[in-house]
């Protein structure tokens, strides 16, 4: 009930007054039963943004530290995050992608949606990195549609590391800024149903992982790069180049 009345009421008339975001391919999410969404991730607001886009309740992970802060302002904090359906999952240890699967299956289970990011974390460039296969057998297992959804431009609104987002862009040769207008679209459904009992199959969980990415790549129009986004993190951070590594062959990297 609390998610449905800030939604409705307080989130999205906010998200649409201020932002007005572009949706399109709503019709390819179905009104009822489970589904996995699986997005591309470029900034902290898309956990806002593709929530408040269609009228169904879509569950997320999100860090527990989200959910546990002191005093009145994480009480907001958590409420704001509960407002936009997302659930606490604690991603530290080994067994975080177990906790994350069980609690998705378990959505599923109950014929809701679940929304994951199968980057693990926000690109640091705006580009697409490879997924991880925790998505394919989340899939496989729960034996649901996979709706992919790309979220556009919403790295220029809220660029990494900033909290307050833009309101508007300087492109590259342009004088004048624009209005950033993010946008969230969704592609058409998904089936991996002829992969049904192989959620075992290190292989079958690649190839699933890899057509969920091509999906996402082209709904998206980002380029692609074979590496892992908190691998190429740790690249930046050190000064060093994504593309060099790449271009080297660092079999680490991906």
């Amino acid at each position: 009930m609390l998610y449905l009345f800030l939604r409705r009421f307080v989130v999205a008339p906010l998200i649409n007054l201020l932002f007005r975001p572009k949706v399109t391919g709503v019709e390819h999410v179905p009104t009822s039963g489970p589904a996995l969404l699986v997005s591309n991730h470029l900034a902290f607001s898309d956990s806002i943004f593709l929530p408040v886009s269609i009228p169904r309740q879509i569950v997320f992970p999100a860090k527990s530290e989200y959910f546990t802060g002191p005093g009145l302002k994480g009480k907001l904090v958590a409420t704001f995050f509960r407002s936009v359906g997302q659930i606490p999952i604690d991603r530290s240890g080994g067994r975080a992608s177990l906790a994350a699967l069980n609690t998705g299956l378990g959505i599923l289970e109950k014929g809701g949606l679940f929304g994951i990011y199968p980057e693990g974390t926000r690109s640091p460039d705006g580009r697409l990195y490879k997924g991880k296969t925790g998505v394919a057998r989340m899939a496989i297992v729960a034996g649901v549609p996979v709706i992919p959804v790309a979220m556009i431009d919403t790295d220029k609104l809220q660029p990494s590391g900033r909290m307050k987002p833009n309101l508007f862009y300087r492109e590259p040769g342009r004088l004048l800024p624009r209005k950033v207008r993010p946008g969230v679209a969704f592609g058409k459904p998904l089936d991996f149903s002829r992969y049904e009992g192989m959620e075992r199959d290190r292989f079958v969980l690649r190839s699933v992982t890899d057509e969920i990415m091509y999906a996402l790549m082209e709904l998206s129009g980002q380029e692609y790069v074979d590496m892992y986004a908190d691998k190429a993190k740790e690249l930046i951070k050190a000064g060093e180049s994504v593309d060099a590594h790449l271009r080297l062959g660092d079999t680490k990297a991906s």
